[in-house]
């Protein structure tokens, strides 16, 4: 006998001793929990998807006045092969703006962020800590100089209805 099939037929040789309103409402919680983890999984499923989207992808954007049709170039955002963004680069009339690139762990949390002015030189960079359950621990600014700025500590509290 297959081991997967052990805990079902345990479950029915429990069920059978409850009475059939009973039997009803029980297989009723199961029918609606095992709808819940499907849709659960196709959720993690799309988010999957929506970042296989993005794999080794630049997606260019552009602006154009209403009244010259005039076009230029407002932002490029460059994404690599597991769909992360590590590279956003803004333009103003100019040129370029600003520029911004990212370094991901291997668990794909950023690690680290460097943000450039429009003559390509730092302006800032930024580095990520994160708690075990993946949320955001801290985060340190350093001046272009690689002294520390300003620390950022984030804070999480759930809300009771």
């Amino acid at each position: 006998m297959a081991l997967a099939k052990i805990p079902v037929i345990v479950f029915f040789r429990i069920l059978h001793k409850f009475s059939e309103s009973m039997k009803k409402f029980i297989l009723l919680i199961l029918a609606v929990s095992l709808a819940s983890y499907s849709s659960f999984a196709q959720d993690e499923d799309y988010l999957k998807l929506k970042l296989r989207r993005h794999e080794n992808l630049t997606v260019k954007e552009w602006n154009t006045d209403a009244h010259t049709k005039t076009k230029w170039l407002d932002r490029v955002t460059v994404y690599d092969a597991r769909g992360r963004k590590v590279e956003e680069t803004e333009y103003n009339q100019y040129g370029q703006a600003w520029r911004e690139t990212c370094e991901y762990d291997e668990q794909d949390r950023k690690i680290r962020e460097t943000r450039y002015n429009d003559r390509d030189k730092v302006v800032y960079v930024r580095k990520f800590e994160y708690n075990a359950d993946g949320t955001r621990k801290k985060q340190y600014t350093y001046a272009p100089n690689g002294k520390l700025s300003t620390t950022k500590v984030y804070e999480y509290s759930k809300t009771e209805d």
